[in-house]
């Protein structure tokens, strides 16, 4: 016989969110078009997207480890089912809701799988989950975590991979150690709109760098979309021929911004950035993403457990 606790868990449930990525070469189109809208990528434009995923191996990790997180995170929180939807593709935030409405669901709590807000980012995923709620006439209550860039452990598992490629140079390269953190660009139009992102990226940066002791330190976007308007700056190549100007010759990359390896890491900085300095005799190493790491399972399950305390 279930406790009114157990059943209560039964009716409760959380919903993990990612952006997406395809599986292989023949999805890129479909997953680019619906990137764009609806919009079909220009013959250019695919080329160079199909390109990019054919360096890093025709796919992208984003999906199995958001699947591996889960599972990690389902074992945090015994009793609450986990749901994993995406934002751009399979499988959908749409199906994942239909999936939770059938399986009785009435309480969820919905985090997505990046630390900081933005009303191009995060509030897109509830934006998503409201339309799919309306597309299956589903009223299940949800509360979402929206930001969790300062959180302790969040940070803490960042300085353990930084503390790893500190590693990667010698002893002498350590003591003039540059570092650079990154996250996607985004639009510079949503500063005009007091929107949070880029001073929560600073925040959680001063963090890390505070733990840490580091007093070399700078920002960069990277992986800006390919639109006529202004994203945000610096970009990080620019960045980069910035530091060989300056001679410095060993920078560690941190994405802190993107917590799961994929496409704009493993290519953008990993091959990209590499490649721009190639022939210029600088040390680049990159921090790798949590991906799967027990302590952001920890940490979602310590938020995901306030959240439904309160309801």
């Amino acid at each position: 016989m279930f406790t009114p606790m157990e059943e209560t868990k039964k009716t409760r449930a959380v919903l993990l969110m990612a952006y997406g990525s395809p599986n292989n070469l023949s999805e890129i189109e479909p997953y680019y078009t619906d990137i764009r809208r609806g919009r079909k990528p220009t013959p250019e434009l695919l080329e160079e997207l199909t390109g990019r995923y054919a360096a890093i191996g025709g796919s992208s990790p984003l999906l199995r480890t958001t699947l591996a997180q889960a599972k990690s995170l389902e074992a945090q929180i015994a009793g609450y089912k986990i749901y994993v939807g995406m934002r751009h593709w399979t499988p959908w935030i749409r199906e994942a809701i239909a999936e939770m409405k059938a399986d009785g669901i009435t309480e969820a709590v919905g985090i997505v799988m990046a630390p900081h807000y933005s009303s191009m980012s995060i509030a897109k995923y509830i934006e998503n989950v409201e339309k799919a709620q309306e597309l299956h006439q589903s009223d299940i209550k949800f509360n979402f975590i929206e930001s969790w860039h300062d959180e302790d452990l969040y940070i803490d598992a960042l300085i353990g991979k930084i503390a790893e490629a500190q590693l990667k140079f010698n002893e002498e390269e350590r003591k003039h150690l540059h570092y650079i953190f990154t996250a996607h660009s985004l639009p510079e139009r949503i500063l005009a709109i007091g929107d949070p992102y880029k001073n929560q990226l600073l925040e959680t940066c001063a963090l890390i760098a505070g733990k840490m002791g580091i007093s070399d330190w700078e920002f960069a976007f990277q992986s800006a979309g390919r639109t006529e308007e202004k994203w945000l700056g610096p970009d990080l190549l620019e960045v980069l021929d910035e530091n060989v100007n300056k001679g410095i010759k060993s920078i560690l990359v941190c994405s802190v911004g993107f917590i799961i390896d994929h496409l704009e890491v493993m290519y953008d900085i990993d091959i990209e950035a590499r490649n721009h300095l190639a022939q210029k005799n600088v040390h680049l190493e990159r921090a790798r993403s949590l991906n799967d790491h027990p302590m952001l399972s920890q940490l979602f399950a310590q938020l995901i457990e306030e959240r439904f305390a309160s309801l």
